[in-house]
C-alpha cells in the first residue's frame, strides 16, 4: 500500500500551482456583487491548475486511462459552471446547475459501477432524499424538479466514489480514499449553496462553499492518478 509520504513526494510538486491559485482567490476575495471576467478568471484559476495537474502526467497517461480523461472532462465542465455562477444573479444559475450536472455524470462514470456496495447506496439515497425534503418547501417553478435531478446525480456520484473504498475488506487505496473524501466535500459544498440560496443565509457561506469545493475537486483529481514513484520502485525490484 502506498504511504501518504510517498504520495506527497510524488504528486505534491504538481499541485503547487493549484495551492497558489487557491490562495490568490481567498486573498483577493473579490466581491460577488460586481461580477466580471477578472473575477471569473480568479475563481476558475484553481480548476485550470487541476487541468494542468492531470496533463502533467502526460498524454500517454490520459490515453491509457479512461477514468482520468473523464475526470479531466469533468474539471472542464466545472470551470464552465464556475464561470456561469459568477453571473448567477444575472440569470445564469441554471446554466451553472446544468454544467455541474454533467460534471457529476462524468465523475460517476470515472468511478465506475464496481463494486456495487448496496449499503453505501442506500445510505447516500436516504441522505440525498432527506436533503431534498428539507429544500422542497423553499423551491418553486422549474427548481422543484431541477434540484431533484441534481440531488440525485450528485448523490449517485458520491455513492460510486464511496463504493470503491472497501475499507472492511482492506482493499482500499489512497486514490479510492481521495475520491471518497472529494465526493463528500463536493456534496457538502453544493448543499451549502442550496441552503444559502433557497432556504436561509448560511454564516460564512462563501468561505465554506469554496473551501470544500476546491478541496473536493483537488481530491477527485488526485484520485485519477497513481503514484509514479511506486511504479518505478516496483520495476527496479
Amino acid at each position: 500500500m502506498v504511504s501518504p509520504v510517498t504520495v506527497v513526494k510524488s504528486e505534491g510538486p504538481k499541485l503547487v500551482p493549484f495551492f497558489k491559485a487557491t490562495c490568490v482567490y481567498f486573498v483577493l476575495w473579490l466581491p460577488t456583487s460586481s461580477p466580471s471576467w477578472f473575477s471569473a478568471l480568479i475563481k476558475c484559476l484553481p480548476i485550470f491548475c487541476l487541468w494542468v495537474f492531470l496533463l502533467a502526467h502526460g498524454f500517454s497517461f490520459l490515453g491509457a486511462r479512461s477514468s482520468a480523461r473523464k475526470i479531466l472532462a469533468g474539471l472542464i465542465f466545472s470551470a464552465l459552471g464556475d464561470a456561469f455562477l459568477i453571473w448567477q444573479e444575472q440569470g445564469y444559475f441554471v446554466h451553472g446547475l446544468l454544467t455541474f450536472a454533467i460534471t457529476h455524470i462524468l465523475y460517476s462514470s470515472a468511478f465506475g459501477m464496481k463494486p456495487t456496495n448496496v449499503r453505501a447506496g442506500l445510505v447516500i439515497t436516504a441522505a440525498s432524499a432527506l436533503c431534498y425534503l428539507l429544500l422542497y418547501p423553499y423551491l418553486s417553478g422549474p427548481f422543484t424538479y431541477l434540484v431533484a435531478v441534481y440531488t440525485a446525480l450528485i448523490g449517485f456520484m458520491c455513492w460510486r466514489a464511496i463504493a470503491g473504498l472497501q475499507l472492511a475488506n482492506d482493499l482500499w487505496t489512497w486514490t479510492k480514499l481521495s475520491a471518497c473524501l472529494g465526493a463528500v466535500l463536493f456534496m457538502v459544498s453544493d448543499l451549502t449553496i442550496a441552503v444559502n440560496k433557497f432556504c436561509f443565509p448560511v454564516p460564512h457561506s462563501r468561505a465554506i462553499i469554496m473551501a470544500t469545493y476546491y478541496a473536493g475537486q483537488m481530491l477527485i483529481a488526485l484520485s485519477a492518478v497513481e503514484c509514479q514513484d511506486v511504479e518505478v520502485s516496483r520495476k527496479r525490484t
